[in-house]
């Protein structure tokens, strides 16, 4: 049995909520830099020049890559035989979270009650997912989400009648609807199966995958590709100003689910769909 200070917990959420702001995964750079290749309009290739400046100098100078530093969405996933002493995890989580963009300089969005809409003024609470896994280890991965995208998100539930075909048509028109809203060109994360809320935290998930890597079943690999090619050729383009490259990637994550049921959640990614991972 490994004993982790809860305290641990706090500091290294604080570094990754402002290691994921400052920095933009290299995956996602890099795709930057083939867009701006494939991009064919002018305008959408002096967007994507402006995108890999932008986080350059984030990166250089220590700020965020965007002025919506987002909800601070968190998946944790905790060695079962981890013992956490020194207090309550989740509180250590959203001290972390309260530290760091306080720290940070990171813009407060989350507000106490979603009507009465009072500031927190340190971001919390944070959105958690946790998992017990095997071993001695706690990794954490902060995922921050704006709320340009967060607010282009969707659910289906289909019958389970329904069509691969159907299915790939509602993802890509989905994210062809959202145009500009969503800062393209994005990243699509899509959940099928499980319940409604497995499916949407399945989109969540989807996100973090690296861009340049698809999903391992070719069936769900050419689905991807499908989806990727569709909303490509909506002619959305880079900041929703036209061009032909309105999405970097689409992952897919399935998972198990009731004979009645099938549903389907999109989570879209901006173009700095950021996220930033620790080991303890």
């Amino acid at each position: 049995m490994r004993q982790i200070e809860v305290a641990e917990i706090t500091a290294l959420v604080r570094r990754l909520c402002m290691e994921a702001n400052y920095n933009l995964p290299q995956d996602i750079q890099q795709a930057f830099v083939a867009g701006r290749e494939q991009e064919a309009s002018p305008l959408g290739q002096t967007i994507f020049d402006e995108m890999i400046r932008n986080c350059t100098l984030a990166c250089q100078q220590q700020v965020p890559i965007c002025q919506d530093t987002g909800t601070a969405v968190i998946f944790a996933e905790i060695g079962q035989d981890v013992h956490l002493v020194g207090g309550a995890f989740e509180d250590a989580i959203q001290e972390g979270v309260r530290q760091g963009y306080t720290d940070g300089y990171l813009r407060k969005s989350i507000v106490s009650d979603p009507l009465r809409r009072v500031n927190t003024n340190d971001n919390t609470p944070a959105v958690l997912h946790t998992r017990l896994v095997p071993g001695e280890q706690v990794t954490i991965t902060v995922a921050p989400k704006g709320g340009g995208s967060e607010n282009m998100s969707a659910l289906k539930m289909f019958t389970p009648a329904a069509t691969q075909e159907q299915i790939i048509t509602y993802i890509a028109d989905t994210v062809i609807a959202a145009g500009s809203n969503p800062c393209p060109p994005v990243i699509v994360g899509v959940g099928l199966g499980g319940t409604a809320d497995k499916a949407c935290e399945l989109a969540k998930v989807a996100l973090l995958r690296p861009v340049d890597v698809s999903n391992q079943d070719p069936f769900y690999q050419q689905m991807e590709q499908q989806i990727l090619e569709r909303v490509n050729r909506s002619g959305v383009g880079p900041q929703g100003l036209g061009g032909t490259v309105t999405a970097l990637a689409c992952a897919i994550e399935p998972y198990p689910t009731h004979i009645a049921s099938l549903p389907c959640a999109i989570s879209i990614g901006c173009h700095v769909t950021r996220h930033a991972q620790g080991t303890l």
